[in-house]
């Protein structure tokens, strides 16, 4: 194949690629940056992919943002390839506050108490507790074990619901603020390109008459 790597990584370089790419978060950082601003779209439409990108880093379908950026994006006509982009706003340097602070709008909007599963070890425990459910559910269906919902129950009503409900307030609020500074940036990108564009096309069309 055309693409496929010549070195192939070991599974423990790919974590490590994913916690840090090589060449640091700032490199990466830049890298999407000079990608979003090169997309060929309206201003207007990559700035609604960004925004939807950066809303749906708030939600909890961790593993399945880029799908829900893509649904987000043809629902408000924005870019598609800006939205996937824009999920890079959640990475594992941001995915803890960004947890934390969507859990705490949602506890405020449903009046409930956040107990410990608002704190980094309570989220780790929470997570930890359904995965060993649905695995144990999973083995549960080829032997005579019962199934056991406690640690799912929990997850759902203690990190997951709260969540999905508190993603909304700053998921909107940094969507929104990505989305009118991206549109003056974007465009004002697009306009030094055009007209670099056409001061190299103006000179290649002068070439041939001073050489006559």
């Amino acid at each position: 194949m055309v693409f496929k790597r010549r070195d192939r990584r070991p599974i423990w370089q790919i974590v490590l690629d994913f916690i840090y790419p090589r060449g640091g978060w700032l490199r990466a950082f830049e890298y999407v940056k000079h990608r979003v601003r090169r997309l060929p779209d309206t201003p207007e439409k990559i700035s609604r992919g960004i925004a939807v990108g950066v809303f749906t880093t708030y939600t909890p379908f961790f593993g399945l943002h880029f799908l829900v950026a893509f649904l987000l994006s043809r629902l408000v006509r924005g870019n598609v390839l800006a939205s996937l982009m824009a999920t890079f706003f959640g990475n594992p340097l941001t995915y803890v506050p960004i947890a934390a602070t969507s859990l705490w709008f949602g506890h405020r909007i449903l009046g409930t108490p956040p107990g410990d599963g608002a704190n980094v070890r309570g989220m780790g425990r929470r997570i930890s507790d359904a995965w060993s459910d649905l695995w144990h559910n999973f083995k549960a269906i080829f032997t005579p074990e019962r199934m056991e919902w406690a640690g799912l129950r929990v997850f759902y009503d203690d990190f997951f619901f709260p969540f999905m409900v508190g993603a909304i307030v700053p998921g909107v609020i940094s969507g929104a603020i990505a989305y009118y500074l991206s549109v003056p940036v974007i465009r004002a990108y697009q306009r030094r390109r055009r007209s670099k564009l056409q001061a190299k096309l103006q000179a290649l069309g002068k070439k041939p008459t001073e050489g006559a």
